[in-house]
């Protein structure tokens, strides 16, 4: 039997990571403050959150909006904060930057995966914002624990990506496309059977999980729907 494919739901505290597994969530993407479009929480968020569930948790490393890694000082302020959620008990995490060119800021990716020493990690959607997708794809290449591209296919969400989710699943397993496809941003539930369907496993919601808005918890009841429709109900 085929491995299941992934749910993944964005948590904010404890509350919203119970709701989610009770709905059949496979991960939780752990942030704080969705104003920013995610920042990272403080070890204590991501301890508290950990004491709750048994699913695995990715942490958000980034402390400003945007893709920018900032200044040396805010680039030394991501590194220490890797390095406490660690001690937290942190073992996967999210993150990626771009330069003021639209290229990867390689240099501030791998200073933080040296401080993850292997953990799994997945490089977010600045992917949807690179100037050249692909050139980003054989750059980070062969990264360790580099497993996942959170991605839409274009900064304006699935609806518009999708041409692209399809071209570069088909190219699964060559040079730079050995990681798997975690598709969010825009994600509807009518996109799901035609992505299984290309061979995309892995799906990530935010909103989608709070039919209320931000400002109310995950639905368990929302999530338990995306379940249904990802396993092919």
């Amino acid at each position: 039997m085929s491995e299941r494919a992934v749910l993944e739901v964005i948590a904010l505290d404890a509350e919203d990571a119970v709701a989610a597994q009770a709905g059949g969530a496979d991960r939780l993407e752990l942030v704080t403050d969705m104003a920013a479009d995610g920042l990272t929480p403080s070890p204590g968020t991501f301890a508290g959150i950990s004491a709750e569930v048994d699913v695995p948790l990715r942490v958000m490393l980034r402390l400003t909006d945007g893709f920018a890694a900032g200044s040396p000082a805010e680039r030394d302020r991501l590194v220490r904060a890797a390095g406490e959620l660690r001690e937290a008990g942190a073992r996967e995490f999210v993150l990626g930057f771009l330069d003021a060119s639209g290229g990867v800021d390689l240099a501030a990716v791998e200073l933080l995966v040296d401080v993850l020493d292997g953990c799994s990690w997945t490089f977010h959607r600045a992917l949807d914002h690179a100037a050249d997708r692909d050139a980003l794809r054989r750059q980070l290449d062969g990264l360790p624990g580099l497993d996942t591209y959170l991605t839409a296919g274009s900064p304006a969400g699935v609806d518009a990506g999708l041409p692209t989710l399809l071209a570069e699943a088909a190219r699964h397993g060559t040079p730079g496309y050995t990681q798997r496809l975690l598709v969010g941003g825009g994600l509807r539930l009518t996109h799901v059977p035609h992505l299984r369907t290309a061979g995309i496993d892995a799906f990530h919601i935010g909103s989608a999980a709070r039919p209320h808005g931000w400002a109310t918890p995950v639905s368990s009841a929302a999530v338990a729907q995306w379940r249904g429709v990802v396993d092919g109900g």
